[in-house]
């Protein structure tokens, strides 16, 4: 793999190919996690800081035998799950629904307010999943990760993982026929 040949490499430089490389689905997961751009660029930069720091220690065995995605999103699972703990002693903040969505500048204007409406919708149904679901959820259907990588990532057996992936859509079927005014 490319980004552990460059690790092995070069520390500095092989983390710069480790950063483009795994940016956007690290940024990608952690907004579907929390639900907040600002958060999200807080809990990825986050993510990454900490793996920095842990790659200084890896020596070049451990790197030569990393899985880079799995790797990057157990750190940044195991930080949002801190967060989490952290921001049960202190009062919530505003709702999850006033996530702001990134200009695109080649987007027109209707083609904007469709994705933000369906962004919008979308955080608000996958925050009002327990946490468990959510991430397995977000893993699955935003970040695509197989089931087994799963499973490392959030260090649960691959039938749990099935289980809160299986009950997080189905909740989230119903939640969403219900904003809709019944259930089909």
């Amino acid at each position: 793999m490319r980004v552990v040949a460059a690790l092995s490499g070069d520390l500095d430089g092989g983390f710069a190919v480790l950063y483009e490389a795994y940016r956007g689905p690290v940024f990608s997961t952690a907004l579907r996690l929390c639900g907040r751009w600002a958060e999200a660029e807080d809990l990825s930069a986050e993510a990454f800081l900490r793996a920095y720091r842990a790659l200084c220690g890896y020596g070049p065995e451990r790197i030569a035998e990393l899985r880079p995605r799995a790797w990057l999103l157990t750190i940044l699972a195991n930080v949002w799950r801190n967060g989490l703990r952290t921001a049960a002693r202190k009062p919530p903040p505003g709702p999850l629904e006033d996530a702001p969505d990134p200009p695109d500048p080649a987007e027109g204007v209707e083609d904007a307010a469709a994705r933000h409406e369906t962004g919008r919708e979308l955080a608000g149904l996958l925050a009002a999943l327990p946490d468990a679901q959510r991430a397995a959820v977000v893993l699955r259907h935003v970040t695509d990760l197989p089931v087994a990588e799963i499973a490392e990532v959030l260090g649960v057996p691959e039938g749990t993982v099935k289980s809160h992936v299986s009950r997080g859509l189905a909740r989230l079927r119903r939640l969403h026929d219900q904003g809709e005014g019944g259930i089909r």
